[in-house]
């Protein structure tokens, strides 16, 4: 097999986790490790886009709560609602109480029951309650948290792809990439985004930039007890508990800086 190349890992990265016209040439275990280390990075360009979008508006004379609703609408779209299907999905299987068979039958339907709306909707209503607050203070501020949350939710999908987190299933995303990083590799990427959280913050000061670096690290945190009991009632993980980790992490990064 020849050997995996940067540009193969972003191109699965880009390909994978967003919607991006992206061409992703190679799907093997090779390009999905390389490609779940670059996953911050598309979630650097999701965000990105996210905060072009709300600064515009507000730069346009918009009122923070709408400049907070098309920046959370921007990595909606940017993944086709995938994250946020894999959120909902994942709710209801974890609300069902079924054993692990039954609830990645729920899982799989099409359908989203009553654990999965509930959980949208406040997931949705605070990542929109924290992004207008942080207008409201300033649009850079909401920009930069936009840009961290994203980063912070693919940061938890490499966490989530290191070696020891088994697949729930033998087919799809989940088992594409379970076990692919090393656990150094993937604590090696928090450390960077965690780092470049602070960095970014330090223009609004010391204690921005522990909150930011704080926001990124709770962030995880929150992800990685999502995916502990996910993996004790599923087996593993799969592509919805990714999308619910994604989702997780972006809006408890938001909490975070919502705070002081």
């Amino acid at each position: 097999m020849s050997r995996t190349s940067p540009v193969d890992g972003l191109r699965f990265a880009f390909g994978t986790l967003t919607a991006l016209p992206v061409n992703v040439t190679r799907w093997d275990r090779g390009a999905a490790r390389s490609g779940m280390l670059c996953a911050p990075l598309a979630g650097l360009v999701v965000g990105l886009c996210a905060a072009a979008l709300g600064g515009a508006l507000v730069a346009l004379g918009a009122g923070p709560l709408l400049a907070a609703v098309a920046t959370a609408a921007v990595p909606a779209a940017l993944t086709r609602g995938l994250h946020l299907d894999g959120l909902a999905d994942t709710a209801d299987g974890l609300g069902s109480a079924k054993p692990a068979d039954q609830a990645l039958r729920i899982m799989k339907q099409s359908d989203i029951g009553p654990f999965g709306v509930i959980t949208l909707l406040f997931t949705l209503l605070a990542q929109v309650a924290v992004l207008a607050q942080l207008y409201e203070a300033s649009w850079t501020r909401g920009a930069l948290a936009a840009v961290v949350s994203a980063a912070a939710a693919r940061l938890a999908l490499t966490l989530a792809a290191r070696t020891g987190v088994p697949p729930a299933r033998p087919e799809g995303l989940g088992a594409a990439v379970a076990g692919t990083v090393s656990q150094g590799a993937a604590l090696l990427v928090a450390v960077l985004v965690v780092a470049v959280a602070a960095i970014a913050a330090a223009p609004f000061g010391t204690y921005e930039t522990v909150q930011y670096a704080a926001a990124v690290v709770l962030a995880t945190g929150a992800a990685e007890l999502l995916l502990r009991h996910c993996v004790r009632r599923f087996g593993g993980i799969t592509g919805d508990v990714f999308g619910a980790l994604a989702e997780t992490a972006a809006t408890t990064a938001l909490l975070v800086l919502a705070l002081g």
